[in-house]
């Protein structure tokens, strides 16, 4: 049985550059990894639909906190046995956001804290009632928010066709969700987290090494 091993942090923040690198290091041990990113817009209809909401296509249903983070979780609930099946079959697997973003994210928006009950909603929702895999380790990528945007609008102006979602382009949302997510890994919530300055200074050799046991 595999280690879940989740990376979390605000939209610029590095997070595929670590899973990368991670994922090379992992490799070149002879460990076998797989890798997931959500929402999964590409095979999931709940996040092709988040898709849509972010984009101002599906009337006022980006303004509901609620319905979002609901959206958000449907996705991992249809991922959740493919998840398992990685999990049993790799020694790693590394997820790009998952629970601890909707958590975060949404009690931003709402202007509540990592102790607030919207946190604890999600928990609820996506562990106790969807029964999605819980996480053995989170990595929370907290580089200062000025480089996490500075990087966002970098991707958008090289990327062909790349446009900032609603969420990437609210600077105050992406500071108060970075406030959350250093609260939940404060709580340690749902298993242990790492606080990473920044993927490109990062040891990924002794992360590894911590994430193999």
């Amino acid at each position: 049985m595999g280690r879940l091993v989740v990376v979390e942090g605000l939209d610029g923040a590095g997070k595929r550059t670590l899973t990368g690198r991670l994922t090379a290091s992992l490799t070149s041990r002879g460990a076998r990894i797989a890798t997931l990113a959500f929402p999964r817009y590409d095979t999931d209809i709940h996040a092709e639909l988040v898709g849509d909401a972010l984009y101002g296509r599906l009337g006022d249903l980006g303004d509901s906190v609620y319905g979002m983070s609901l959206l958000y979780a449907l996705d991992r609930r249809a991922a959740a046995d493919g998840l398992r099946a990685r999990v049993r079959a790799n020694d790693v697997v590394l997820v790009d956001r998952y629970a601890a973003s909707n958590a975060a994210y949404g009690a931003a928006r709402l202007g509540q804290g990592a102790a607030g009950e919207f946190v604890g909603w999600v928990r609820e929702l996506e562990f106790g009632r969807f029964g999605i895999p819980v996480p053995d380790q989170h990595l929370l990528l907290a580089p200062p928010p000025a480089v996490a945007a500075e990087r966002a609008a970098h991707r958008e102006r090289t990327e062909p066709g790349r446009e900032r979602d609603s969420y990437e382009s609210d600077q105050g949302l992406q500071q108060r969700t970075g406030i959350v997510y250093a609260g939940l890994a404060a709580e340690a919530w749902l298993s242990p987290w790492a606080v990473l300055d920044d993927a490109g200074d990062l040891d990924a050799d002794a992360l590894a090494t911590l994430l193999l046991g």
